[in-house]
């Protein structure tokens, strides 16, 4: 087999493939038995068939074609890796000539991964982040979170306030016509959360129990997403929450700490913590932009579409596929279809853009993933969509997705790299440890999380 390569743009090649027919010998022979298989001829067991009656039967045309479409992917595959051609998405494959007992030729056109020129020393990137700051007010938030989960529901007979838990019906009408998926009874709603439908919470202050009133919003879900709609709201019951004092007592009741300085200590710490993450994260955003505006890097157009077309199938999917409703949905938001395509785009290009920036680094770190890393990356997902790592694993491999799980934490690990040579002081001047922050361990992987989830899909 002969085969060249074209470089038809810095993301894209084609591959001019020659096959002569005496190296298509194994593929003829599979042919031969797949075909009479499936061909009964008098005087010969399924399967049995010579060759010569099959293509007397079938014509020579039907043998070929059996052949080429098995000959194929393998013949595309062997020239990819004599060319050592690092491909990403599907080939777009034509062929060119068939001579019958000569030669097979064919060409594949593919997006490439493109060469990319990376910055020779990392420690000239320089970025500022914010200043750790732990206040009183931290605390007290953490401690009345604390208290709200120990607390107790008792009911009142007066109007609605803010805070309180309510009981409620609910029903909708769009048009005048009533809404049945709308439509339910007796549920629990915190006021203030803005969890449910919008416009309910304001609804809901000053009512009191067995009251209705009817306010206008939009629906989101549903056969009339992104409809203005009539929504009627009776209200049941209300309960208010009870905290517990927050005393020494409250400190044994809800921790191992027998006083309230200790557990306040305690809560201190953890928050602490928390501000470390999220100013690692901040670092690590801040540096991956710097890479991003300063490093040239060429978007493959198949590619880029790819990921556009799943967004927008994933958005349109939830109306349907109805682009009536989808516009209407849009327009109820202060946007429009034009505005999210625009979005979507721009989003798309610098996820392709991550992704490819990232591997990059990678490969020129030598950046090598451990089973024990991988591991932790799906037990880590898997806790996040509240799911069984086994359950999760099964999915993530039927959807042949387990090497976009390899390549995002390869992606963290790499970006993490990076981060760990660049130069970071806080807004006060201070310089920032990034070894605590972006070491190889536990913790710092996962700090790399949320880098690499929302800004990379993987290309392959």
């Amino acid at each position: 087999m002969k085969s060249t390569v074209e470089q038809l743009s810095p993301t894209r090649v084609r591959i001019n493939v020659e096959v002569p027919f005496e190296e298509l010998k194994p593929d003829f022979d599979r042919a031969y038995k797949a075909l009479a298989k499936q061909v009964r001829i008098p005087g010969f067991r399924p399967g049995k068939a010579p060759a010569k009656l099959l293509e007397a039967r079938l014509g020579r045309g039907a043998v070929l074609e059996q052949v080429v479409n098995d000959a194929l992917p393998g013949r595309y595959s062997e020239a990819v890796t004599t060319a050592d051609v690092k491909v990403i998405g599907q080939p777009e494959i034509e062929i060119t000539k068939i001579e019958d007992g000569q030669e097979l030729a064919f060409t594949a056109e593919v997006d490439i991964r493109p060469e990319i020129v990376l910055p020779e020393d990392y420690s000239t990137i320089a970025v500022t982040v914010d200043a750790l700051e732990i206040t009183d007010a931290d605390i007290d938030e953490q401690l009345q979170s604390l208290r709200q989960r120990f607390g107790t529901l008792n009911g009142v007979e007066r109007a609605v306030q803010e805070g309180d838990f309510v009981s409620i019906d609910l029903s909708a009408t769009v048009d005048g016509a009533e809404v049945p998926e709308a439509a339910t009874t007796g549920l629990s709603h915190e006021v203030g959360s803005g969890q449910l439908i919008e416009g309910l919470d304001e609804t809901l202050i000053g009512l009191s129990a067995g009251e209705s009133k009817e306010f206008t919003s939009t629906l989101v879900a549903g056969e009339h997403a992104g409809r203005e709609a009539a929504i009627t709201v009776t209200l049941g019951s209300v309960k208010e929450r009870e905290l517990p004092e927050a005393d020494d007592e409250f400190a044994q009741l809800a921790s191992e700490f027998d006083t309230i300085d200790e557990l306040k200590d305690d809560l201190r710490s953890r928050v602490e913590r928390v501000k470390k993450v999220q100013q690692a994260g901040e670092i690590r955003d801040k540096v991956l932009e710097q890479l991003l505006d300063s490093v040239e890097v060429p978007l493959p157009e198949a590619v880029v579409k790819a990921e556009i077309d799943a967004v927008e199938h994933d958005a349109v999917h939830g109306f349907d596929h109805d682009e009536a409703k989808f516009a209407e949905a849009l327009e109820a938001q202060g946007s429009s279809r034009e505005e999210f395509d625009a979005d979507t785009k721009e989003a798309a290009e610098k996820s392709v853009k991550t992704q490819l920036l990232l591997d990059a680094v990678a490969e020129a770190e030598g950046t090598q993933v451990g089973q024990e890393e991988l591991t932790e990356r799906i037990l880590f997902q898997a806790q996040r969509y509240g799911m069984a790592p086994e359950q999760f694993i099964q999915q993530v491999q039927q959807a042949g997705q387990l090497g976009a799980v390899f390549a995002d934490v390869r992606r963290g690990k790499a970006l993490a790299e990076v981060v760990g040579r660049v130069t970071v002081t806080d807004s006060e001047g201070n310089k920032v440890d990034t070894d605590e922050m972006f070491g190889n361990t536990k913790e710092s992987d996962a700090t790399d999380e949320a880098a690499t989830e929302e800004s990379t899909a993987d290309t392959e």
